[in-house]
């Protein structure tokens, strides 16, 4: 099953995709897909519902992040080795972990602002797990019984202020829209293997990441036993796992960074594609409350 979120910024509405690709309305039933929409019995009742018998969204609709609510954006570093090599790190013994604010998150073709006088934005295709039920100090060995289900993820990332200001991963990440989640959550008894996924992602129409999450240093079971017993995790949770080699950071002989003006092309094969065009933020912007 394909769960999603459709509407304006801040008004979106649950949905699914019936088989046609449709967009089907489930506001009906459910008031989002968050927290404790995301148990095992709360989907398995969505899984036996006929889509046919919801209402069908007209249009093409804005898709938002397929998860609301989020209240840990948990990010993984260096989780494979490749990429950890074309960055000139060495391979993590544990996993690293570090956040993105959840300001950060935007729809999956939402625009992403290339922020005020940076140089060196990038990106990252990434698996996105999402959590189902709160869990903590769990085994290894059950750790994917607490999944609702997975999604795609770009981790974008400004190098200058990851790197070169202060040694904080979080300040690069964090940057609005950093953070397009989506298209949609595919349930977990639809990925027979979250560890046999191939990812990829294309600037301006050029291939720059291939790979697959069969390369992974630390498996998605691994990080969520490890997270566990780093904090509890709560329904709605994302954890970001890492992404393979071809950012821009790592392009020889100079690194290629993000420009205003560009296109994003990334999926993983099952879970969804997303396209994002690259802005330049504003200056004094001012927030009107709604």
């Amino acid at each position: 099953m394909k769960l999603l979120r459709y509407g304006p910024v801040g008004e979106e509405k649950p949905g699914l995709l019936d088989e046609e690709g449709r967009i089907r309305d489930l506001s009906g039933l459910i008031p989002d897909i968050c927290g404790d929409t995301l148990c095992d019995a709360s989907v398995a009742k969505l899984r036996d519902i006929d889509p046919a018998s919801l209402p069908l969204v007209s249009g093409e609709p804005r898709i938002g992040a397929c998860i609301g609510r989020i209240g840990k954006f948990i990010c993984i570093g260096l989780n494979y080795a490749d990429h950890a090599a074309e960055s000139g790190l060495p391979v993590p013994a544990e996993p690293v972990v570090f956040a993105k604010w959840t300001s950060a998150v935007c729809g999956p073709n939402d625009d992403v602002e290339i922020p005020c006088d940076s140089v060196k934005t990038d990106w990252e295709v990434e698996l996105g797990v999402v959590i189902g039920c709160a869990c903590k100090n769990v085994d290894e060995e059950d750790a994917l019984d607490y999944v609702a289900g997975y999604c795609v993820v770009n981790d974008i990332s400004e190098r200058e202020w990851q790197i070169e200001r202060g040694g904080q991963w979080d300040k690069g990440k964090g940057f609005d829209t950093f953070g397009p989640i989506g298209p949609w959550l595919v349930t977990r008894d639809e990925v027979v293997d979250p560890q046999k996924l191939e990812l990829w992602l294309e600037v301006d129409g050029h291939r720059y990441q291939s790979g697959s999450t069969k390369t992974m240093v630390f498996t998605v079971a691994h990080l969520i036993a490890y997270l566990s017993r780093c904090m509890s995790l709560q329904p709605g949770d994302v954890i970001s796992t890492g992404t393979p080699p071809g950012v821009g950071m790592g392009v020889k002989p100079s690194p290629v960074y993000l420009k205003p003006g560009q296109t994003m092309c990334l999926g993983i094969v099952g879970l969804g594609e997303q396209r994002q065009r690259t802005r330049a933020a504003e200056r004094g912007f001012v927030w009107e409350s709604r």
